[in-house]
């Protein structure tokens, strides 16, 4: 049903782009035909943010891959470089928060680790809602900020480092199977910013994969054992994504990145002094609207790597094209 909905969603879409590119044109022959100049111009407006939306819909049709429909796990680490870094890492998780919740996404809190003066050591929500993986694969990386350090008294300028990483929530139709025995189970106490998304009670479980190394932790609920239900479906959904990136041979560039958060493997780069601008170091797209960028205005970056990832362009380039 799910399927069929966004089907039904898409060729809806495709009958109204049609619709209104026949009433704009019919407009500027209207409007030309009686020498209304600013009807032409309404409509000759009204076109090219048509263009937009059907350049938008164009890289939509680029989430075909087999698990681009799907929710998302979404988790933020912290580099080396302790409180700057932190620091870092929770002014990231804001910035995927305001995204999400911008384009009507659920956002959950499903772990989240307190720095020891500010900022987090990591992070892991849930963001819900149709493509969320398929958008949100395009931001796993290390991302590299440069800024006066708001806690160095000197007034310094600071490079710090976090990454992120993206995986899908699968659902029962795809089956994992992983032996309990290569699962080693800890218990501990939640902790979080204050409690404001996270309990604090004895209820918290990672879970270690012991033959990948891959560990996941939930402490979203006060129910042990809810969070060690969501903790297996987070250790499926990793395993089941290392799958998938093995089979699109991308699997080692990937790791590397994720083991070395530090210089030589970031993906996108933030400089707020000693001038203003944010450069996606794939593509080349980059803003000086910093603010933008860091309230959650990252489409331009996901899709130009999209259309990169398909046909070797980007996403300023699809609308260009007439």
């Amino acid at each position: 049903m799910q399927e069929r909905t966004s089907l039904e969603d898409s060729l809806s879409g495709i009958g109204k782009v049609e619709q209104q590119l026949e009433d704009d044109i019919g407009m500027i022959e209207l409007g030309e035909a009686e020498g209304d100049a600013g009807v032409v111009a309404e409509a000759e407006n009204a076109l090219k943010a048509l263009k937009k939306e059907v350049a938008r819909r164009e890289l939509e049709a680029l989430l075909s891959g087999e698990a681009d429909g799907f929710d998302s796990y979404l988790e933020v680490h912290a580099g080396a470089g302790g409180t700057e870094s932190q620091d870092w890492a929770q002014m990231l998780l804001r910035m995927y928060t305001r995204w999400a919740e911008t384009h009507g996404f659920k956002v959950e809190f499903l772990e989240e680790s307190e720095g020891e003066e500010a900022g987090i050591k990591s992070a892991t929500i849930q963001v819900s809602g149709h493509n969320a993986y398929g958008w949100l694969k395009t931001e796993a990386g290390v991302h590299r900020l440069v800024r006066i350090s708001p806690f160095d008294s000197n007034a310094r300028r600071h490079t710090s480092f976090s990454s992120v990483q993206v995986f899908p929530v699968i659902d029962d139709s795809i089956k994992i199977d992983i032996k309990e025995s290569d699962v080693r189970v800890d218990t501990m106490r939640s902790g979080g910013a204050g409690g404001q998304h996270v309990n604090k009670t004895e209820s918290a479980v990672r879970l270690t994969h012991i033959p990948s190394g891959v560990a996941v932790v939930c402490q979203a609920g006060r129910s042990q054992h809810k969070n060690k239900a969501q903790a297996w479906d987070m250790l499926r959904a990793r395993l089941y994504q290392i799958e998938l990136k093995k089979r699109e041979e991308k699997a080692a560039a990937d790791q590397a990145a994720k083991t070395d958060i530090g210089w030589g493997h970031q993906i996108r780069s933030y400089v707020l002094q000693p001038y203003q601008m944010v450069k996606d170091l794939r593509t080349g797209v980059q803003t000086s609207d910093t603010s933008g960028v860091l309230n959650g205005e990252l489409d331009d970056f996901m899709a130009a790597t999209l259309a990169q990832r398909a046909f070797g362009t980007t996403g300023a380039d699809i609308e260009d094209v007439d």
